[in-house]
């Protein structure tokens, strides 16, 4: 199965916060997405942890 669970942390208050799927063959890189954290209110970038 090509698709894996990643987690996505905070780069504001480092805390995990989302996980989605992603296709490790296809995108190598890691994955960055603009999201919403609740501890801070607001919209944060969200980077995927190891």
């Amino acid at each position: 199965m090509p698709r894996e669970m990643i987690t996505l942390a905070c780069t504001e208050c480092k805390r995990r916060n989302y996980t989605t799927t992603k296709n490790k063959k296809l995108s190598t890189e890691r994955v960055e997405k603009k999201k919403f954290c609740a501890h801070d209110r607001r919209h944060t970038v969200h980077r995927e942890i190891k």
